[in-house]
């Protein structure tokens, strides 16, 4: 049966089948289904769109509308890519500069850090060195009123200064106090066999002088390990007791909108005993050896952060000992019944170069009212009148 709109003698031979054979041959490759259409670059503008003037008959798809469903106006897959795709750039972008803003790194402050300057003076006893026990010297002498220890170390009254506050400040003495406590009283440190706890304190920046202070100790007023810490020549002496008596003060200033200082004034007062006696010896063999310590301390921003500090300088009076002695290295107490043999530094050549002019040192005498006072004399009994006398 013919189908309308079929030749009236059927189809020629040689012609392909109509429009369904036409369409399966030609177009076999191409679905032309709802998600094509979707897809497409080029959109069609509706017949009304059209009868504007100057209307296109197609307008370009937006990347953000691509594959989206009809009349949904919701983003298809490929949008949502794009999309993704910008957020992700934006996020990189905003955590750059995030990250530049906040920068782990702490950026130098440009202001140059002076060497330590340190000044060491033996003080050589007058008389004989006094002996006996540690608690009978130190009720003895004025360190009876010293405290002990760290106790002995007290914080001025703080307050905010022009450009550093409160919190600032006691970080800074609190720093300076601990300093103290680890170069003056530290066990390890008195006895020679560490000091990296006194280091970890310090500037970086003086780290190096630090160091060379300790394995090249000289008298130089930059390298005298004892014009950083407090130690003694292991081979002479040891410390009898550990009831360190320690009086002083600590002060502070500012010295620049971005420096805070910190001024350190104490007396250290140690019971030493012969090393040569050994853990055994005789406790009335005990003799008291004094430290004077003036430091100034400097912490700039980064210091306070960093809980360090720079030691600006030292002038340190240390005695009894021999003037002979190079205090550089570590003290050499005289101890109880030792007298000095020379009360002036050891001969210095005029004729040699600065470094041997530098090193020549000071010494003085020390005082005997700071020794431990002589047991007090019963007066001899009065001879009693006798009749006729």
């Amino acid at each position: 049966m013919a189908v309308p709109g079929d030749p009236p003698d059927g189809t020629p031979d040689g012609i392909g089948g109509g429009e369904e054979e036409y369409r399966s041959d030609e177009y076999r490759s191409v679905v032309f289904d709802e998600d094509f259409i979707r897809a497409a670059r080029l959109q069609e503008f509706s017949a009304d769109e059209r009868m504007g003037e100057h209307a296109r008959a197609v307008r370009s798809r937006s990347l953000w509308s691509s594959g989206a469903g009809r009349g949904t106006g919701t983003p298809g897959r490929g949008a949502r890519q794009g999309m993704l795709l910008v957020l992700l750039v934006a996020l990189a972008f905003a955590a750059a500069v995030y990250m530049g803003m906040r920068n782990p790194y702490v950026t130098p402050s440009g202001r140059t850090i002076e060497p330590m300057a340190s000044t060491v003076v033996p003080l050589a006893p007058a008389d004989t060195v006094p002996g006996g026990r540690p608690a009978d010297l130190y009720a003895k002498s004025p360190a009876d009123q010293y405290r002990v220890g760290a106790a002995g170390i007290t914080l001025p009254a703080v307050h905010r200064t022009a450009h550093f506050t409160d919190t600032q400040v006691v970080t800074a003495l609190s720093v300076a106090k601990d300093y103290l406590v680890r170069s003056s009283l530290e066990p390890d440190v008195l006895d020679g066999t560490a000091f990296r706890q006194v280091r970890l304190l310090l500037d970086p920046d003086q780290l190096d002088q630090f160091d060379r202070s300790m394995s090249s100790p000289r008298s130089d007023g930059r390298h005298a390990a004892t014009g950083w810490l407090v130690r003694f020549d292991p081979a002479t002496a040891l410390v009898a007791d550990s009831r360190i008596r320690v009086h002083g003060t600590l002060d502070f200033a500012e010295v620049a909108p971005d420096v805070l200082e910190v001024i350190s004034d104490h007396v250290f007062v140690y019971a030493v005993r012969p090393a040569a006696a050994g853990p055994r010896a005789d406790a009335d063999q005990a003799s008291l050896f004094t430290v004077r310590r003036e430091l100034r301390l400097r912490f700039d921003r980064d210091d306070l952060v960093a809980r360090r500090a720079e030691l600006l300088s030292a002038y340190v009076m240390a005695g009894p000992q021999d003037c002979a002695a190079d205090p550089a290295r570590s003290f050499t107490p005289l101890l109880a019944g030792a007298k000095a043999t020379t009360v002036g530094p050891a001969a210095t050549d005029p004729h040699a170069g600065s470094d041997a002019r530098r090193a020549a040192g000071l010494c003085g005498v020390l005082a005997t009212a700071g020794d431990p006072s002589p047991p007090a004399t019963a007066p001899a009994p009065a001879t009693p009148n006798t009749p006729g006398s």
